[in-house]
């Protein structure tokens, strides 16, 4: 096996390491570094990456690779390595936001260049520093603002691997998705690299649910992977998703929803409802389609068109 090698530090087989990675200044002149932590086996095997905090609210995804670290179960892996990274987005993070300072997307940013946007930079630090060490990667989510999306991994439905790895993470629900322009899954799977994005709870807040299901999916990619013997086996049958849509608002007001998500809807069903301030209107939302809705808003105060419900319509047990 050869060396990890990130920043001049040279991490061998069997050893386990900190590195921190620098980005750059906070205009404080406070530095501000990337902490990733590296777990080697003696073993041959391949390495995986666990990458959360791409987007600084969406905290979930850092607090389960928090957990995976403070576990302890990484550092007695059988076989190959794991490269941990609980907060990559280091900026968005302390300023409560998706995005870094200067308005830019991370995740928008990929593969990046060393002399572009803060945003760019970034992707650019994961891309030359980490990616060429990875195999297999792991990318840790929330629903955006308001949005809560219940526990599912997306992956692309022409990686077969990916696919293969979905079904052992076994999430409530198993989603193809394309890939995005200039995110860090388009720039991995063009590396070779399968990646699993992970979407659960929403963002800048904590949930339970969400972070268990993402830490017992890890531990079962883990055991897959022969890194680690025990891994708690699915509660429940994933569904596989194939075609979503989102019910959107007929227009603006106070809104309140009835059904969540996890939950099962048949066509005609009420999911909610928005009234006007003024208490003259009030507008139902009902289901155009029967499925399941993977994802929800939260926010009380909704403008024309807001995204409400995300429905699974084409889907089956497997």
């Amino acid at each position: 096996m050869s060396p990890i090698v990130i920043e001049n530090k040279v991490i061998e087989p069997g050893e386990n390491a900190v590195v921190d990675i620098s980005v750059s200044r906070l205009p404080s002149a406070t530095m501000v570094n990337i902490q990733a932590h590296v777990y080697r086996s003696k073993e041959e095997g391949p390495t995986l990456l666990l990458l959360g905090g791409v987007h600084g609210d969406e905290i979930n995804g850092i607090q389960i690779v928090r957990k995976a670290i403070n576990s302890g179960m990484l550092e007695k892996i059988k076989v190959g390595s794991v490269i941990a990274i609980s907060l990559l987005n280091v900026y968005g993070f302390i300023n409560f936001t998706r995005d870094v300072p200067d308005g830019k997307d991370v995740n928008r940013s990929f593969p990046g260049t060393s002399n572009g946007s803060l945003a760019s930079r970034v992707a650019r630090l994961l891309t030359k520093k980490i990616l060429p060490h990875v195999d297999i990667a792991l990318d840790f989510h929330t629903g955006g603002a308001s949005r809560y999306n219940y526990p599912q991994v997306r992956y692309s439905k022409i990686d077969e691997k990916a696919k293969e790895l979905a079904k052992v993470f076994a999430a409530p629900f198993l989603i193809q998705k394309g890939v995005i322009p200039k995110s860090f899954r388009k720039t991995a799977n063009e590396m070779g690299i399968p990646v699993l994005v992970y979407e659960a709870g929403e963002s800048v807040r904590l949930c339970g649910y969400s972070i268990e299901s993402g830490f017992n999916g890890v531990q079962r990619i883990l055991k897959h992977l022969g890194m680690i013997d025990i891994a708690p086996a699915p509660t429940l049958t994933p569904i596989s998703v194939t075609r979503t849509g989102w019910v959107r608002a007929s227009e603006a007001g106070l809104f309140t929803w009835s059904r969540k998500s996890g939950t099962k809807i048949v066509k005609g069903e009420n999911l909610g409802v928005i009234n006007s301030p003024q208490a003259d209107r009030s507008k139902r939302v009902i289901a155009k389609n029967s499925g399941y809705i993977i994802g929800h808003n939260n926010a009380s105060v909704v403008h024309h068109g807001d995204a409400l419900f995300h429905i699974a319509y084409d889907y089956e047990k497997i």
